[in-house]
């Protein structure tokens, strides 16, 4: 009846498993089991799950008097050892121990699909043997993965008989990974004396501590690899300071020296005490002056790791100040394509500024407010190598004078009340290794003016309050509407400072020694500024743009640009007239024509022309007929003016 029992039981988890005198007797047992199913039969003592089994072998033709192992080719085995070679890994070491509990019996791993990854102990199951349930009809392994629980099969309830003459029983678990789904089935064979009720439960741990080594070791991965994605260097040391761990941006910051067995304070060497006994910290400024390499300037966070080390996590000053760059958009738009203007004084201005872009030299540009010095600025800062970097601009004319300093040069933390914890990067830092533009330097403080003068010969930059300079590769480009030499023989501006600034002298000139320039310019604004008002650009009649190159612009082209912003907004038609301009500029035109200068000859003739073609509504050929002159010439005329002659007709109609 005990026999029976155990025989019909279907919890593998917990059963009575026979002791060494009940081996015998229950091998007969389920001989006689065969032997009826064989005959067609479904012997009642048999378990079902096993009877199933040997049903769907015998449906599916398995010979069970024939045993040969069948692998997979050797190239498809290849494939699968190396897509499993973790689970491999981790499971060899679990196994070897298990044995040792089993000394003369067999230890096998499969993959998902049945086929053999690794054994030890008696040589059984060779490497690549697939043991499915399809290939070698009903065993423990088979039984196992089609269950995906903890089973057990008996050598006599194994269909190949083969396997029923070793007299071997089996146990097998399934391997689970991360998600719960099984990856691998480990089975354990033993001889009947060596097997009882404590190998299923010891095969279940076995196969669990495979699965959950297998998540740590994938948890592992991910932070590390999350470790070495991170764009900030990452530090492990333990309680002595020696370096465990670093990142890929750490291995980067630190290229060239050895960390390995090393003390973090003798690899960094930092400025400011040791990190060991360092306060717990985040987003602290600190330099580093590692042996061998450059100066390093970065923002130290300073954190415990569980085994009493730190970790350090640090943020390169120089990346910070790119990312800041980038937020803030500073760059530079404007290039020497851009600048419109023909005239003699504005082709050399742009010559020379062209030749300027290649070197790192000083730039000092002059000239009136509105004369366009920071599009001159940028253009030479996109056509230099130093085009992918900073180009930041500051206004030294519209900074209180207690705040210079410290925008230029930027404070250390606690340098003064109402500093910002940590410190700030000035506008220098901030453009390392671009351009620096400076306008209305002339408004500079005379105490600034001697700070900029060491950075300019030192090149670099002590913030108000630190105790160490920072290195900077800056080219400074300054401008001024004043007459600097004036203001040095004055006391106003420094001269040592002058001569370092004046060593590339460019000056723009105004808009009124350049009026052949207007009428491009105008038509530049109109089409820019009906771009995005998305209307059709208006015409600027002749006699309007006789009133526009009439006027002096002491704005110069800041000035020509609102007042056409104003005209196109206003005008309702296809066409801007004289009316439509603005009275002062007109009243103020006629007045500077009238009283301060007589009109040249160049201007008389200009106007007669276009007074000639506006009463031939436009016919140039009928013009240059009542004029006396070719056709070409008048073309001529016309084209060194500027003037459109396709927008004369355009207005004539």
């Amino acid at each position: 009846m005990k026999q029976q029992r155990l025989l019909s039981d279907e919890s593998d988890a917990i059963f009575s498993l026979p002791d060494r005198a009940e081996a015998d007797s229950l091998d007969a047992l389920l001989w006689q089991s065969w032997q009826s199913f064989m005959q067609g039969e479904q012997p009642s003592t048999l378990r079902y799950s096993i009877l199933q089994s040997w049903q769907r072998s015998q449906q599916q033709a398995i010979d069970p008097y024939s045993f040969i192992y069948t692998a997979p080719p050797a190239h498809e085995l290849d494939a699968i050892l190396e897509h499993n070679a973790e689970l491999i890994l981790v499971a060899r070491s679990i196994m070897e121990n298990l044995l040792a509990y089993n000394p003369d019996g067999h230890i096998n791993l499969t993959d998902a699909q049945g086929v053999t990854l690794h054994f030890c102990g008696a040589d059984l199951t060779p490497v690549g043997s697939i043991l499915r349930e399809e290939v070698l009809g009903t065993n423990c392994t088979a039984r196992c993965l089609i269950e995906q629980r903890l089973v057990y099969v008996l050598s006599g309830e194994n269909w190949k008989i083969s396997l029923r003459k070793r007299r071997r029983q089996c146990a097998a678990a399934p391997v689970r990974d991360a998600s719960g789904q099984l990856t691998g089935v480990l089975t354990l064979t033993a001889t009947p004396e060596n097997f009882n009720a404590h190998t299923l439960g010891t095969v279940q741990a076995a196969a669990e501590a495979i699965g959950q080594q297998l998540m740590l070791r994938r948890l592992l991965a991910e932070q590390q690899s999350i470790l070495e994605t991170l764009n900030e260097g990452v530090i492990v040391c333990d309680k002595q300071g020696r370096i465990k761990t670093l990142n890929r941006y750490a291995r980067q910051i630190f290229s060239g020296l050895d960390p390995q067995g090393t003390s973090i304070d003798e690899l960094l060497r930092p400025q400011g005490g040791s990190l060991l006994t360092m306060p717990f910290c985040n987003d602290r400024e600190l330099q580093f002056m590692p042996e061998g390499l450059a100066p390093l300037s970065c923002l130290l966070s300073l954190m415990p790791a569980p085994d009493g080390g730190r970790v350090l996590s640090l943020r390169e000053n120089q990346r910070i100040r790119a990312i800041t760059r980038r937020v803030m958009g500073v760059s530079a738009s404007y290039t020497f394509e851009m600048i419109r203007g023909h005239a003699p004084r504005m082709q050399q201005a742009i010559q020379k500024a062209r030749a300027s872009s290649r070197t790192d030299s000083t730039v000092l540009l002059s000239g009136e407010s509105g004369t366009g010095k920071e599009l001159f600025a940028q253009s030479i800062h996109n056509a230099s190598p130093r085009q992918q970097e900073a180009f930041i601009a500051l206004n030294c004319g519209a900074l209180p004078r207690d705040l210079v300093q410290s925008e230029l040069f930027g404070y250390a933390d606690g340098a003064f009340t109402g500093s910002r914890r940590g410190g700030s990067a000035g506008k220098f830092e901030i453009a390392d290794g671009g351009t620096l533009f400076l306008d209305e330097i002339g408004e500079m403080p005379l105490e600034a003016q001697t700070s900029l003068l060491r950075v300019l010969q030192e090149s670099e930059v002590l913030r108000i309050g630190a105790a160490q300079p920072v290195k900077v590769n800056v080219r400074i480009i300054a401008a001024t509407h004043c007459n600097l030499l004036d203001a040095v023989e004055k006391g106003a501006f420094r001269r040592d400072l002058y001569y370092r600034l004046n060593v590339i002298s460019l000056e723009i000139p105004p808009l009124r020694d350049r009026r052949e320039d207007i009428p491009e310019l105008v038509n530049t604004f109109i089409q820019a500024l009906c771009a995005r008002l998305k209307r059709i650009p208006p015409v600027v009649a002749p006699d309007a743009m006789a009133g526009l190159q009439s006027w002096d612009w002491p704005g110069n082209v800041r000035e020509l640009e609102n007042v056409i912003e104003r005209v196109v907004n206003l005008c309702e038609g296809l066409e801007i007239t004289r009316a439509e301009l603005p009275e002062s500029l007109l009243n103020s035109a006629v007045n500077n024509v009238n009283e301060d200068r007589q009109p040249s000859l160049q201007n008389l003739e200009r106007a007669h022309i276009l007074q000639v073609i506006d009463e031939q509504q436009g016919n140039l050929r009928q013009s240059a007929q009542q004029l006396g002159i070719s056709r070409t010439a008048l073309y001529n005329k016309l084209n060194a003016w500027k003037i459109d002659y396709r927008a004369l007709r355009k207005s004539a109609r």
